[in-house]
């Protein structure tokens, strides 16, 4: 079984599905954190439509595809700073198309495949998520909402441990906050050149729902 996964560097599913003995490549325009060989540094289409791929799975870049920084949509004068490098107003609504278009092509891919991103603008403006699953409903002390598209004929992924989350007393209700949370809900990332790196990774308790998604499928077309 030949699988791509495709926008990802960190080699967190890639291995998961060399370890259960897929033959998996991970691809992205950065080079492999893991330096791992069976990593294609190169556009995604370059090889998502070249190869007879049996399955990938898809993470395309959510800059301009998240509900974040919504203001940054609109048009001047803003309320905030803007930092330098960052498209505003027209220039980014032009981004969030050609993004919105790079899904559309991953979702007319031949062969089955899963694409991975946190609530946004595909759900609005393409189709809404087959299945929203969270870290913590899958073992990690983490809430990050992950949106996740199948192709026709997969199955949602059940999940396997729910980790509690601390309780806090916010604007008077009591609610969960897990580990990478502030009370207010807020991620507790510090601002960094990597912060958009460590916020993209995907949890290992989702990472081995995806694998088991593609094993499964492995085993029913066996």
């Amino acid at each position: 079984m030949l699988v791509l996964v495709g926008f990802e560097t960190s080699g967190m599913i890639r291995q998961r599905l060399r370890n259960a003995g897929v033959n998996a490549y991970s691809c992205d325009t950065l080079p492999a954190d893991d330096n791992s060989k069976f990593h294609f540094q190169c556009d995604i289409w370059k090889i998502a439509e070249q190869f007879d791929w049996d399955f990938g799975i898809f993470h395309p870049p959510c800059t301009y595809l998240t509900n974040a920084a919504a203001w940054a949509f609109t048009d001047p004068p803003y309320h905030q700073k803007v930092k330098p490098g960052t498209l505003v107003g027209q220039d980014r609504r032009d981004a969030r198309e050609r993004a919105l278009e790079d899904v559309t092509r991953l979702m007319k891919l031949p062969y089955p495949h899963i694409i991975e991103n946190p609530r946004g603008y595909i759900g609005s403006m393409i189709r809404k998520a087959d299945q929203i699953i969270q870290p913590y409903q899958f073992g990690d002390d983490a809430s990050k909402a992950t949106c996740l598209w199948f192709s026709k004929g997969l199955k949602h992924t059940a999940p396997t441990k729910r980790i509690k989350g601390r309780l806090v007393n916010y604007k008077g209700k009591i609610v969960e906050r897990w580990s990478n949370q502030t009370d207010s809900g807020q991620n507790k990332l510090t601002p960094s050149k990597d912060r958009w790196k460590e916020r993209s990774k995907t949890y290992p308790g989702i990472a081995d729902a995806i694998v088991k998604i593609v094993l499964d499928h492995r085993d029913f077309i066996l």
